[in-house]
């Protein structure tokens, strides 16, 4: 397929949302984004309250993590098809409401395996909410809003992070762990209200349809979905670590309680948040200084690759606000360069390709992360502690921005045409 370089056409090409719509949908976008990392972080949050009543081991805890994990990635093989089938509307509509029909079935679990079975559903729904969002930048926003509209939009999970860890664990001790879920469930279902009368109105910029099949064969033989792929496969996996042991660290490492676990993890999310937003900033401020596309996105990438290697030094302090810090600037960089990533996706991809490619880029995140779950607890209960997984997400991203290298030496714009 034909490419073009940025300068070879105008950022609004063809006709685009108002700016009005467009503000409504990064903030519908923003919102779902951030409920789908509330229900899926209250399971970790309570862990210590759960595993007192269920008598889980750290083994069966990282099978409830990597179950969420496998059925996530094999959802996402069909996530792809079902965005661009459906379009961003309805898809993402379904979503939310399997996800949080299923946030709320948690409280009516009572065995590991009704657990697991509550886990695999929440994590099929859930799976939507990144491959629809990214087409629907890419199809309702012209390319110059893109890259600040993610950035704001990758920051949710952390938003949600952080206001989940505070939240919960005291909901949760006073009104018990059954009533967390259920309120965190229902959630969902106001957001879906918003969702369905904020979008109706919404149409796609130029002439880019917002159904359209998946031509395989064209998108696993393009070195660009394999690029996503692989930078995916070495990186999700930081995110998904933090996500589900780091309650369990601060709690195994200095003793905090599930009422106050919740502080340490806030720090670590609202550096996360940063760091999303401050990639999405970093990019146009390099283009505006004159470098190309493709050394300002890989400048922006480096720079967050050499951030991460602060987060292994919390192995060695003392003090839970220190380790805390430490931790957060490893996801501060996870997220600005996942934010990166993802722009990347929507300059280089073409629009209508842009939800089976990272759908595609995810189910390889979420069998790396389901690795390094199952890694993490037989590495605890066989007394090597969590060295080896802190050791693995220094070097993640200096390897990831390696391998993109490799494989895509020159990014360029991809061709606005469909098809």
């Amino acid at each position: 397929m034909q490419q073009t370089t940025m300068g070879d056409r105008p950022d609004g090409a063809g006709q685009s949302p108002g700016n009005t719509a467009i503000g409504l949908l990064v903030a519908l976008l923003f919102v779902g984004n951030a409920l789908n990392y509330v229900d899926r972080q209250v399971l970790a949050l309570l862990k210590p309250t759960l595993e007192a009543q269920f008598h889980w081991t750290d083994a069966q805890y990282a099978h409830l993590g990597s179950s969420f994990q496998m059925a996530a990635a094999g959802a996402l093989l069909f996530v792809g098809w079902f965005v661009d089938r459906l379009g961003v509307r309805i898809a993402y509509a379904v979503a939310v409401t399997i996800w949080s029909a299923a946030g709320i079935a948690h409280a009516l679990a009572q065995s590991v395996q009704q657990f697991v079975a509550a886990r695999i559903v929440l994590a099929a729904g859930e799976s939507v909410s990144t491959p629809a969002g990214l087409k629907a930048a890419s199809i309702y926003m012209p390319p110059r809003q893109r890259n600040i509209a993610i950035g704001l939009v990758n920051a949710a999970p952390n938003i949600g992070a952080i206001i989940t860890p505070v939240l919960i664990p005291p909901f949760a001790l006073a009104f018990g762990w059954q009533a967390a879920f259920f309120v965190t469930g229902s959630l969902g279902f106001v957001w879906l209200i918003a969702w369905i009368a904020g979008t109706r109105r919404l149409k796609p910029q130029g002439n880019l349809p917002e159904r359209t099949p998946v031509k395989w064969g064209v998108l696993l033989s393009d070195r660009r979905t394999w690029a996503v792929i692989g930078v995916k496969a070495l990186t999700d996996c930081v995110w998904w670590f933090v996500l589900f042991w780091m309650p369990d660290y601060f709690n195994r490492q200095y003793g905090m309680g599930q009422a106050r676990l919740g502080w340490p993890i806030a720090i670590i999310f609202t550096l996360a948040a940063l760091g999303a937003v401050t990639s999405g900033a970093m990019f146009p401020l390099l283009r505006a200084r004159g470098l190309d596309m493709n050394r300002a996105r890989k400048i922006s990438m480096l720079f967050y690759a050499l951030a991460v290697l602060a987060m292994p030094l919390a192995l060695g302090v003392h003090n839970p606000w220190v380790a805390a810090v430490l931790i957060g600037l490893g996801l501060f960089a996870h997220q600005g360069f996942s934010t990166n990533v993802f722009a990347m996706t929507t300059d280089i991809v073409p629009a209508i390709r842009v939800a089976s490619v990272i759908a595609l880029g995810a189910v390889a995140g979420n069998l790396s992360g389901t690795g390094i779950i199952e890694f993490a607890g037989w590495s605890l209960d066989h007394g090597h502690g969590y060295a080896p997984m802190f050791l693995i997400c220094g070097g993640a991203y200096l390897a990831a921005l390696a391998f993109l290298q490799v494989i895509l030496p020159r990014l360029r714009m991809a061709d606005p045409e469909p098809g």
